[in-house]
């Protein structure tokens, strides 16, 4: 029996997908805890490409069971569209996808007012659909969930009550027109009809199949600076990546979590507004994004690049207790002469001891690099860890000792097979 976590170790789009693709075909069972359809995890199979939004990335296993957890806030449409694209390309997901009761779901009026608030004064950045508002609802206690739709009069009742309340809002203060509330109702229906066969409690799943002895490999969205509570506040997301968010998004107990796996991009990337201290601006930066091809999977935006922060990481794997790592994306760094790693920041000429998640403060810090020199060699097509050029271990060496944790794999291409076991 193994429980693993595994976690993105800087601001998201470490590469999470193609990584737990590759563990599920050790695992029995691989389940998502938190976040919503803001995020997206791409993997590249032969020559096809999927990316998936709410259904784990182990669904590419045909061995492997799914489960969409508690924690995680669905958008139905969303939802239906990645059963639809699995079901076209032939991948069986019956008795393979489970969904949890406790979910909640994103309703029309949660994308609305997300889509209004981004364009207020106070931007956080977000993709606009409707996990902020989602979450608010669930800890106001007044959101729907999908053990709601199995009460029809109940459910109408409630819809009608909270778009009572958002329409009062949407006309008074937004002067918006509002929102039907049959069709939001026929929608909720629909969808229960497409998913039924999918809910179950999840909890009791999971937590039999472990005593069972299977195996269970835990994903979740974003990034551990993302994160409500431990993250760049205010520029976070509304729920949990850490690994902490794993026990409460699937009510699996936090004695049975074996390993927390995390996974570590060779750079620093940031999507959305919010502090980066290593943000390169100049032609370095523009590399790192073209060669690393960096765009939301979700909404195509632009990320912002720049040098490893190891002190970032370092935080990380203390908040989450990352005992194994994972580097991804290292073939992206083939081509410079030199590179550099933020060691500390400092601010007013002070050396700070630990990381600041103000973000008054982390906006003041200056990173203390250090620099590496280059491998300028394509890796790409290595397979093999004694075959990495001396520069390219050096550099995984470095970061590794940095950051407090053991390398276990390192990736050099978006394929499953450009991967290193170490």
């Amino acid at each position: 029996m193994s429980v693993s976590i595994v976690v993105g170790s800087q601001w998201g789009d470490e590469g999470k997908g193609k990584i737990v693709d590759l563990l599920s075909s050790e695992v029995d069972i691989v389940a998502r805890y938190q976040g919503g359809a803001n995020a997206g995890h791409t993997i590249e199979v032969g020559d096809k490409k999927f990316v998936f939004h709410l259904i784990p990335s182990g669904i590419l296993h045909e061995n492997v069971t799914c489960v969409i957890g508690n924690g995680v806030v669905i958008e139905p449409a969303a939802l239906l569209e990645e059963i639809n694209m699995l079901k076209e390309n032939g991948i069986n997901i019956d008795g393979r996808l489970f969904i949890s009761r406790n979910a909640h779901l994103i309703m029309p009026y949660h994308k609305l007012l997300d889509s209004i608030n981004e364009q207020g004064k106070k931007k956080i950045g977000t993709t606009g659909r409707g996990i902020g508002p989602s979450y608010i609802d669930k800890y106001a206690r007044k959101g729907i969930r999908i053990a709601d739709l199995l009460n029809k009069d109940s459910l109408k009742e409630k819809i009608r009550t909270n778009l009572e309340e958002k329409n009062n809002l949407l006309k008074k203060v937004y002067d918006h027109t509002g929102l039907e509330v049959n069709a939001i109702i026929n929608e909720c229906l629909n969808f229960d009809n497409e998913i039924d066969q999918y809910v179950t409690d999840t909890s009791a799943y999971l937590n039999d199949a472990i005593n069972k002895g299977k195996s269970v490999l835990l994903e979740g969205a974003q990034g551990a600076l993302l994160d409500v509570d431990h993250g760049t506040y205010p520029y976070v997301t509304s729920s949990n990546p850490t690994s902490g968010g794993a026990c409460t998004g699937t009510g699996i107990p936090p004695t049975k979590i074996t390993d927390v796996i995390g996974i570590v991009k060779a750079y620093t990337t940031r999507v959305g507004l919010g502090p980066f201290p290593t943000e390169l601006f100049d032609e370095t930066g523009k590399k790192l994004g073209e060669v690393g091809a960096e765009f939301g999977a979700t909404t195509g935006r632009k990320r912002r690049c720049g040098w490893f922060d190891a002190f970032l990481v370092k935080y990380s794997t203390t908040i989450n207790g990352i005992n194994k790592a994972v580097i991804t994306k290292l073939d992206v760094l083939d081509s410079f002469d030199e590179i550099k790693v933020c060691v500390g920041y400092e601010i007013n000429g002070k050396t700070l001891k630990y990381f600041p998640t103000s973000v008054e403060k982390l906006s003041e810090a200056k990173p203390i690099y250090e620099t590496l020199s280059g491998w300028k060699t394509n890796i790409s097509g290595i397979r093999n860890y004694e075959e990495l050029p001396n520069a390219t271990k050096e550099y995984l060496t470095f970061i590794s000792k940095q950051c407090g944790f053991d390398i276990n794999y390192v990736s050099v291409g978006p394929k499953r097979s450009q991967t290193i076991v170490i």
